[in-house]
C-alpha cells in the first residue's frame, strides 16, 4: 500500500518494537491523502453497473487462504488464458465512464482496479521476492511500481498511488479502505476473496477490518506485557484512523473480545512492523 518510503526507513520498521524518532520519520514519508478533483464527479441516480465477474473468477481460481491466516495469490499458476482474461477485464475498467457511475459503484471500481493492476504488475515481473523489487520506471533508487502510470482512465494516466491517495482516501475518507487494498505483500491486508461491488462493499470492508485487526500482522500483543506491536499501516496512515490517539479506539471497534481485553490491559503502542515479502502461494 505504501509506496514512497525510503528503503532504509522501511527496514527500520522491522527491527525491535520501540516507537522512536526513526518510526516517526518513516511516517513523514508516507503519502498524504490529497484530493484529485478530477474524480469527484458522479451520478447519484445512475443505474450503470460495472461487470466485475472476470475479476471475481480470477480471485476464486488463484487466491489461497493459508493455515496461518494469510491469504496468498498463486502467481505461478496463472495460465496464459487467465492473464489474457485479466487484460480484458482491465480493458473494460479503463473504458468505463467513471463519472457516470454512482458513488458506491465508483468505490468498487477503484478498489478492484487497484488490486487487479497490482496483480498484473507482479505477474509482469514474476518471480520476484517482493513487489518493491518491481522497477518499471528504470530509476536506480526507485522501489516498487506505485508511481508509474499503469492505466489510462478517461484520458488520464493513473498510478497506484493516485488511486489510493488521491482518489479513494480523500473522497471516501473511510479508514477501512486500507483493509481491501492489497499491495501484494504478506504484511498487507488480504486481497478480498471476491470482487467488490456496490452491494457487497460494506460487508467486505467490515470483514477485512476484522480479519486484519485480529491477525498478528495487524495487532500483536507483546509477550512481555510491554504493549502492542502494530502494523506499520497504523503508523504511515495514522491520520486516516483519527491520528495517533485514534488508532487504539479504531482497533477496539474491530477487535474480537480476547484481543480487546488484551488491548485494554495495556494499550501502549510499543512499535510497528511490516513484512514486504511477496504474498505468493507457491
Amino acid at each position: 500500500m505504501q509506496r514512497r518510503i525510503l528503503p532504509a526507513l522501511v527496514a527500520l520498521s522491522l527491527v525491535a518494537p520501540r516507537v522512536g524518532r526513526a518510526q516517526r520519520l518513516e511516517a513523514l514519508f508516507a503519502p498524504r491523502a490529497r484530493l484529485w478533483e478530477r474524480w469527484t464527479a458522479q451520478d447519484a441516480r445512475s443505474t450503470l453497473a460495472v461487470d466485475h465477474a472476470a475479476w471475481d473468477g480470477f480471485l476464486r481460481r488463484y487466491r489461497r487462504a493459508g493455515a496461518d491466516g494469510v491469504a496468498r495469490l498463486a502467481y505461478g499458476a496463472v495460465t496464459p488464458a487467465d492473464r489474457q482474461a485479466l487484460e480484458g477485464y482491465l480493458g473494460v475498467l479503463v473504458g468505463t465512464p467513471v463519472d457516470r457511475l454512482s458513488r458506491p459503484e465508483q468505490y468498487a471500481y477503484w478498489v478492484n482496479l487497484y488490486n487487479a493492476l497490482t496483480v498484473r504488475t507482479v505477474l509482469s515481473a514474476y518471480p520476484v521476492a517482493s513487489i518493491r523489487d518491481v522497477n518499471l520506471s528504470g530509476g536506480l533508487l526507485v522501489r516498487g511500481p506505485w508511481d508509474v502510470r499503469l492505466a489510462t482512465v478517461a484520458g488520464e494516466g493513473i498510478t497506484l498511488n493516485d488511486i489510493e491517495h488521491r482518489i479513494l482516501r480523500p473522497i471516501w475518507r473511510d479508514p477501512r479502505t486500507h483493509y481491501v487494498l492489497n499491495c501484494a505483500s504478506i504484511g498487507c491486508p488480504d486481497i478480498p476473496a471476491a470482487a467488490l461491488t456496490a452491494a457487497n462493499a460494506e460487508a467486505a470492508l467490515d470483514a477485512g477490518a476484522r480479519a486484519y485487526v485480529n491477525h498478528p500482522r495487524g495487532v500483536g500483543v507483546l509477550a512481555d506485557g510491554s504493549g502492542l506491536r502494530l502494523s506499520s499501516i497504523y503508523n504511515w496512515f495514522a491520520e486516516d484512523f483519527g491520528g495517533e490517539a485514534g488508532v487504539v479506539p479504531h482497533l477496539l471497534r474491530h477487535a474480537a473480545p480476547p484481543l480487546a481485553e488484551a488491548i485494554g490491559r495495556n494499550p501502549r503502542i510499543a512499535g510497528y512492523a511490516y513484512d514486504w515479502a511477496l504474498n505468493d502461494a507457491r
